[in-house]
Parts: C-alpha cells; structure tokens; sequence
C-alpha cells in the first residue's frame, strides 16, 4: 500500500472506533446502571413510539412506599437490592408486551401495548413480594398509578403520565399499597 493510500485510511479509521466509542456510551447513557432498566431519555423514545401505535396502550407509574424507611433501616445496600428486585419484577411483568424504565430514585415507570392483555394484580402481587436480603425478609410495598391512553384526548407522554402519577397518588391515598388506574 503506497503512502497516500495510507494516508487516507488511518483518518476513516480513527473516525470508524471513535463513532463506536460514542455509540456505546449514548446506549450506556440510555440506561440505569444499577437496575439495567432504560433511564428517562431511552424510555420516553420507546414509550412514545408505543403510544402512537398501539391504540390500546397505557402508561404506568410506580413508586415505591416507605422506601426512605427501609434504607434508613437496614442500610443502602439493602435499598438498592430493593431497587433491583422492583426492576427485575417489573421488567418480567412487561415481558414483550411492554418497555420499562427508572426515572430516578424510587419511582419507575413503564409503558404496555394493550392493557387488556395485562394482569395489573399480577404487577401488584409481585411488587409487594418481601425481599430476602441478608438473611431477612424485608417488606416491600409499591403504589402503581395506570393511565389507558384511550383515556385521553390526544395520545401524548407527557399528559399520561401526569395521568398515572395523580392515579398513583390516589393509590397511595387509599392504603399506600395498591393500584389505580384513572377514570
């Protein structure tokens, strides 16, 4: 290979593993470390996409109850397993039919093609399954608010999710476990 030959290619290839690197870090960016669930940014790409295609769709958020207590308890490390276990049942909850993610803290979020297909007691049993951790059992609680996108007068993210929050702080209002869906 002659010199201008080389020339040319050492640039194109810099820039082929430097535009990998990025694309790796922007997929890292797009998801929680800690729970491996999509952050915000990744979620609301994948949440408005289902939403406008799937008529039938709803938008779910869930935060978790006494959490503050359980970490001032028995230690952030058992706080993040908490975190992790409501992630892993969340994520197994939507399987193919849906996308989950984790806004920030305690408050998680998912987002489902078809609501009829879905057992919202199903969701609600799992995320109150105790947790075995360091040998104890620790108690967990979640209040799940549920907006159909039906329900709405446009199906736009953020009107939803302002739906399901009010709907998951009635569910917190009636007995801090629990879901609502609105109505």
């Amino acid at each position: 290979m002659d010199l201008n030959t080389t020339a040319s290619i050492v640039p194109l290839l810099g820039w082929a593993v430097h535009g990998g690197i990025l694309a790796r870090r922007l997929a890292c960016a797009r998801r929680d470390p800690l729970t491996g669930l999509h952050t915000r940014a990744g979620w609301t790409d994948r949440a408005e996409h289902c939403i406008r295609r799937h008529p039938n769709a709803a938008v779910l958020l869930v935060d978790l109850d006494h959490f503050k207590n359980l970490n001032d308890t028995h230690g952030h490390p058992a706080g993040d397993a908490a975190l992790v276990a409501i992630a892993d049942r969340l994520r197994a909850w939507c399987g193919h039919n849906g996308t989950a993610g984790r806004l920030g803290g305690d408050e998680f979020v998912a987002v489902i093609r078809d609501l009829a297909a879905v057992d919202l007691d199903a969701l609600t049993a799992a995320l109150h399954r105790p947790l075995t951790y360091g040998g104890a059992s620790l108690p967990l609680a979640a209040s799940v608010g549920v907006c159909p996108v039906a329900d709405l007068e446009a199906p736009v993210l953020t009107d939803a999710l302002s739906a399901a929050d009010a709907a998951m702080y009635a569910a917190k209002g009636r007995s801090r476990r629990g879901s609502q869906t609105t109505r």
